[in-house]
């Protein structure tokens, strides 16, 4: 590696706005976050998932045909 080239690099601590703290290496300084994975909706088990206007059956409807004539004719 060529000498003087590379950023600094730190073992810091990023604070999230909920309070938690993860201690990490990065090249910045200081890191603060708004969200993090223990106040995160997903990651707490909060956050339905929800198919809006269901999109995953107009899928499958749209494109019946097509996947039934594939199997059609690989048969």
């Amino acid at each position: 590696m060529k000498e003087g080239i590379h950023p600094e690099y730190h073992k810091i601590t990023a604070t999230c706005a909920c309070g938690n703290e993860v201690e990490l290496g990065t090249v910045m300084k200081e890191m603060k976050v708004e969200i993090c994975s223990a106040c995160h909706p997903f990651f707490t088990g909060k956050q339905k998932l929800i198919d809006s206007a269901g999109r995953i059956e107009k899928f499958k409807q749209r494109y019946a045909n097509h996947y039934a004539k594939l199997e059609k004719d690989k048969a």
